[in-house]
């Protein structure tokens, strides 16, 4: 069993109920829910949450580590959400904000348009895009996506690149 899971999860502001299978978590940022799966027990009382295997399955035990985390990240973007940042590098890329979608030019002949999903705002300030949620899941897969579109390449530097994250460059071809 989870080192993570056998110490009860703070909840502090937040209020956690889990009923009919479904876990949610309500705090002053939003609410969240999440299906709990039927081999993990979440149980609410006043030390905070507390999640334990329902059998002794492999698949019980290993599932209580990983709803333990998911607990532990909703308690805490409904409290203070998530946020990423992207940057985006190149000559005559840009990116821009339409309604509820993401338009991006990346040297491409064509933009490339992207769905934002309900729970993410977007900020767009230059070739910076700044999401954000409270929900861990949606703002890293939604930032995954948009990166994987054109991620850095290691010649030029040019791409979409997450804030703080380090391109190696290679040096190219040498005149002789």
């Amino acid at each position: 069993m989870s080192r993570l899971a056998k110490k009860p999860i703070a909840v502090g502001k937040t209020t956690v109920s889990v009923a009919g299978g479904v876990l949610s978590v309500k705090g002053t940022k939003g609410t969240l829910t999440k299906r709990v799966h039927p081999s993990i027990a979440i149980v609410v009382d006043e030390q905070g949450v507390l999640v334990t295997p329902k059998d002794r399955s492999r698949l019980a035990k290993t599932l209580t580590g990983t709803f333990a985390s998911h607990v532990k990240n909703m308690v805490a973007g409904v409290e203070t959400p998530f946020v990423k940042k992207l940057i985006l590098e190149g000559v005559g890329y840009r990116v821009e904000l339409k309604g509820k979608q993401l338009v991006l030019s990346i040297g491409f002949s064509h933009t490339v348009p992207l769905d934002i999903p309900e729970d993410v705002t977007v900020a767009v300030e230059k070739n910076t895009m700044t999401l954000t949620s409270p929900n861990k899941e949606s703002v890293g897969q939604f930032a995954a996506d948009i990166r994987r579109r054109k991620p850095s390449e290691p010649y030029l530097g040019k791409g979409i690149r997450y804030e703080g994250e380090v391109v190696r460059r290679k040096q190219g071809k040498k005149a002789v």
